[in-house]
């Protein structure tokens, strides 16, 4: 499995990356149903996995760090990607009024803390800002975020989500480098290869991660004109390289130059068992344009 390097005090990622977002969808949420998750990603080198504190209605994380805690060794095979700053209407904070964003200095630190405690692991190798928070004070943010890692809570920080102007308004007040932007990628979500997302992070030699992918099983619902126009194709592709469609779709992604990393998430073990085929794929040119033609449903100009 290729990795990615994320820079200096960060381990290399790896170029897929496991989505942990549907683990408490999965009928079975015991920690040996989840470690066994975690040992087929790790035996195909994914050693990268994603969080967010909301996640399962705040359940993720605490089922991630159970079966860390049975099977110990895992963790340190591993880099730990979390997210904070959304405020879920939820059971487990019944006083809440309305969903919202914090991302105040004390509730960056009080979910770091948190997260820290139900993944059980010492160090969050990646820490995110999961969306653009309209009423932050980027400088208290900042600093906030810098002292994640002048603390040794974090060994990175990154964001989520962030148009270009938000990711610099934030970045000018920190003395730590935001060390990537995960964003919504994908045949059925391109509009980051042209709005400034990805070439703001190119320019700054930083790899984008690349969430939904698929499109959150979007681009198998045959209902969507879009899938319509690229199921025949994307099943052919796949035939030739002896994979399944999705992999094709991921390695779309992964053809862009700016080392694009997929975070895809599935309790299938079928599934999760074949993600690392998508490398097996490789795209020229004219049918990366192809399948964005397809997608599209016209020309580009």
């Amino acid at each position: 499995m290729p990795t990615i390097g994320m820079g200096e005090g960060l381990p290399p990622m790896s170029r897929l990356v496991y989505g942990c977002w549907r683990l408490a969808d999965d009928p079975d949420t015991s920690p040996s149903a989840v470690a066994r998750k975690i040992r087929m990603c790790l035996d195909q080198g994914i050693t990268t996995f994603d969080h967010a504190d909301i996640y399962g209605d705040y359940r993720c994380e605490s089922l991630f760090g159970a079966a860390l805690a049975e099977d110990p060794g895992l963790a340190s095979r591993m880099q730990v990607v979390t997210k904070c700053g959304i405020m879920l209407k939820s059971p487990a904070f019944p006083n809440r009024r309305v969903k919202y964003y914090d991302t105040s200095a004390a509730h960056i630190r009080a979910s770091a803390e948190t997260s820290l405690k139900r993944l059980g692991v010492e160090v969050i190798d990646l820490m995110l800002i999961h969306r653009p928070d309209p009423f932050m004070d980027y400088q208290e943010t900042a600093a906030a975020l810098d002292a994640l890692v002048d603390d040794g809570l974090a060994r990175g920080i990154g964001v989520s989500n962030f148009m270009p102007s938000d990711f610099d308004l934030l970045q000018s007040a920190m003395k730590h480098r935001l060390r990537t932007n995960q964003i919504e990628i994908g045949l059925l979500a391109r509009s980051a290869f042209t709005n400034g997302q990805i070439a703001q992070l190119q320019m700054h030699g930083l790899a984008p991660m690349a969430w939904s992918p698929l499109g959150g099983g979007a681009l198998f619902d045959n209902g969507n004109p879009a899938v319509a126009r690229l199921s025949a194709r994307l099943a052919e592709i796949a035939g030739e390289h002896n994979v399944m469609p999705e992999a094709v779709a991921l390695a779309w992604i992964m053809a862009h130059p700016a080392s694009i990393m997929p975070v895809v998430g599935t309790n299938n073990p079928e599934r999760i068992a074949r993600i690392g085929d998508s490398l097996k794929v490789g795209l020229d040119r004219e049918t990366w344009y192809e399948l964005w033609t397809l997608a599209d449903g016209k020309e580009i100009p």
